[in-house]
């Protein structure tokens, strides 16, 4: 017969294991990127049981535990960058999920789970028809990297500003508003994107999703 005190502990074991998530990053690309994590510790201190960066080679995954209740957490490439956001557990008990475009473009990206919620991506590849004020940085031969958001391209001539207001104030006057939703209408494509009601997709948190992130869907 099993003691109570190893029922106790497996017990608890079960439910640590059962309080995490796997998330998978997969490099689609027919390139090496540089994957980077971040946790907001002012947000919520629980974070990933991963590396906060590495190298991802062409067609390779990761796969790694995340906390029930990782909040406030972004995985990216190297900036100006397409970046994936997480809050699970959050507001109602429900995870909140998004691609954002409000820091700028470099790689498609988008972010699947196995209970069937909704996709949130950019699965277009803006970089090359980049309208021509967003366009950039550009690597050694001048071919451009990324493509800028209204506020990093300093649209409105007022870099002074609160970032998130100067790219309210740009995208709601720029191409970049047309051009970054129009193409990836289910990404967050700038600053308080929310009323679109295409920006930010939830997931009920009691399902206990997993989710896989992919760059070059």
């Amino acid at each position: 017969m099993l003691s109570l005190k190893f029922v106790v502990i497996l017990g608890a074991s079960l439910a640590q294991k059962a309080a995490a998530r796997t998330f998978t990053v997969y490099n689609a690309c027919p390139f090496t990127i540089w994957p980077a994590m971040f946790t907001d510790l002012n947000v919520a201190p629980n974070v990933p049981a991963y590396q906060t960066g590495w190298e991802a080679a062409a067609y390779t995954a990761v796969s790694f535990s995340v906390p029930d209740n990782w909040k406030a957490g972004r995985i990216w490439g190297v900036p100006p960058a397409t970046v994936a956001e997480w809050t699970l557990q959050g507001d109602g008990n429900q995870d909140f999920y998004d691609v954002s475009l409000v820091d700028g473009y470099n790689l498609p990206m988008s972010i699947t789970n196995n209970k069937g919620c909704h996709v949130a991506n950019c699965a277009v590849d803006l970089g090359p028809n980049c309208p021509d004020p967003l366009k950039g940085p550009f690597d050694s031969t001048g071919f451009p990297v990324g493509c800028k958001s209204a506020c990093s391209a300093n649209l409105d001539g007022n870099p002074g500003m609160n970032s998130y207001l100067v790219s309210f104030r740009a995208d709601n006057q720029s191409v970049s508003h047309s051009y970054f939703k129009g193409n990836c209408p289910n990404s967050y494509a700038y600053a308080y994107d929310e009323s679109s009601g295409t920006a930010i997709w939830t997931c009920d948190s009691g399902l206990n999703a997993d989710y896989t992130l992919t760059f070059c869907p």
